[in-house]
């Protein structure tokens, strides 16, 4: 063959070769987590009354995972997304110190509460970092602000804190904020931006809106939408119902920056909420629980360890992984993320204990994973106002479509079968002696394996909160 043959060919092959390089690279990665956002919340999840049209396609176009947990409140959650770990290693159970709520009056004394997550944990954007992907950051991070702790220093190229408040919010480091700005349009402004910095190489983007946490804040155009709208069910709040249609105006506002810049193809999209949402309390005897919401027909809400409490909505969408309309009953938890990323990224995983599993055979397809139950361990006490609480210390483990929840203060077993009791209204503890000991044997050894502290007896060292702490949000 001659050389003037011969050159073409090997022009062709290059460009094959460099065309199926480009596809090889390591996906993007982008997860989007809403705060507070219950896990009926959605209209892809059962809502007749939100409106969520672009979270709704990403879930038709993806999976959802039907039992997936997080923590009973924000930090918590944040926690074991980032460090791998549950709360028993990180010491995060909760936001602020033990003393936020009066539990002088209680039998036990609370475990003390960590608040800025520790230093000799890699976080994931670490990780991602070191396997070439640029790292980005805007939203509520929760996890320590103050010098190293600030997420920039943590493993992200790009970070932007805000929360707690919608407008006229602050940001840290400070950064040039327009004129009557929406939070959650400026942190999506912030993510788009970020995506069409660094759309020729690998990014992970991590957007932890504040949305839809109180103060229940919204824009007056969005408001104006549901005004008339009638209730359904629990879900009644034209303000609410603005907030989270900005969050899904995000959500859809994200996902076009990724086509446009032709990333579609290779990009894994998960949108999630960091807990439940805040409403059901009254039927807990709870009446000033502050809902805004309802998770029926999950029990509780935001604060609780029951379904309502920690089950949240979770779409992830992959092309060409993921299935259209698929959804997935295995139960999954928070700490399942780190090491689903380092699958996805080709990542190598970090020096410390990581306690969850990857979830990418459940997005693949599959319906099993390679353990056979998953835990919590809250030993400390939220509050909701004349001395009734969402959460007294309390254990639990699910294992399939059991779960057992061992109360702490008097060792109080509670057995359900959520197939077929969902809203957990049926105690099997007494019933089912023999399923009740198996699983609480399980739920020790796993405390004990981890090295989970209890909380202690009460000695009567404890105070009320000053006037200044009982003014914080209860929602937190």
């Amino acid at each position: 063959m001659s050389t003037r043959k011969l050159c073409p060919l090997l022009v062709l092959a290059f460009m094959l070769f460099s065309d199926a390089s480009a596809t090889a690279k390591p996906p993007n990665i982008v997860f989007i987590m809403a705060d507070d956002l219950g896990y009926t919340d959605l209209a892809c999840f059962g809502s007749g009354y939100y409106e969520t049209p672009n979270i709704d396609r990403l879930a038709a176009n993806g999976l959802r995972l039907l039992s997936y947990h997080h923590c009973q409140n924000c930090a918590p959650t944040r926690a074991a997304l980032l460090s791998g770990q549950y709360a028993a290693r990180t010491g995060i159970y909760t936001v602020g110190g033990i003393d936020r709520f009066d539990w002088s009056q209680r039998p036990l004394r609370p475990v003390d509460n960590v608040t800025d997550l520790p230093l000799d944990r890699t976080l994931i954007p670490a990780s991602l970092k070191d396997a070439g992907y640029a790292t980005g950051m805007f939203g509520k991070w929760h996890l320590g602000e103050r010098g190293p702790y600030h997420p920039g220093k943590r493993g992200f190229d790009e970070a932007i804190c805000s929360a707690g408040k919608h407008f006229d919010f602050q940001t840290n480091p400070p950064v040039d904020v327009p004129e009557g700005a929406y939070l959650a349009d400026f942190l999506t402004d912030k993510a788009v931006d970020f995506i069409g910095r660094h759309k020729d190489y690998p990014f992970f983007l991590y957007l932890p809106h504040f949305g839809v946490h109180s103060p229940h804040q919204a824009k007056p155009d969005l408001i104006e939408t549901f005004k008339d709208k009638p209730a359904v069910g629990g879900h009644h709040s034209p303000v609410y119902a603005a907030m989270i249609r900005s969050v899904d105006d995000s959500v859809g506002r994200v996902v076009a920056a990724i086509e446009e810049h032709g990333l579609a193809k290779n990009t894994v999209v998960i949108f999630t909420s960091d807990n439940g949402g805040v409403g059901g309390y009254e039927r807990e005897g709870i009446k000033k629980g502050g809902s805004i919401t309802d998770n029926a027909p999950l029990r509780s809400g935001k604060g609780s360890l029951y379904e309502g409490g920690t089950r949240v909505p979770f779409i992830v969408h992959w092309p060409g992984v993921t299935s259209p309309g698929a959804a997935c009953e295995v139960p999954a938890i928070h700490v399942d993320i780190y090491p689903t990323l380092l699958e996805i990224a080709g990542a190598k995983p970090p020096s410390q204990v990581l306690d969850g599993t990857s979830l990418v055979p459940l997005f693949r397809g599959g319906d099993a994973l390679p353990r056979d139950a998953i835990f919590q361990h809250f030993p400390g006490y939220l509050g909701a106002g004349q001395d009734t609480w969402r959460t007294t210390p309390v254990s639990l483990i699910q294992s399939g479509h059991w779960k057992l929840m061992e109360f702490l203060e008097d060792g109080r077993l509670e057995l359900y079968d959520l197939a077929t009791d969902i809203g957990e209204t049926n105690n099997l503890a007494k019933t089912m002696p023999e399923k009740t000991a198996e699983l609480h044997g399980r739920l020790v050894a796993w405390r004990e394996a981890i090295g989970a502290p209890l909380p202690t007896k009460n000695l009567g060292e404890a105070s009320p909160p000053s006037k200044k702490k009982k003014g914080k949000k209860k929602a937190s």
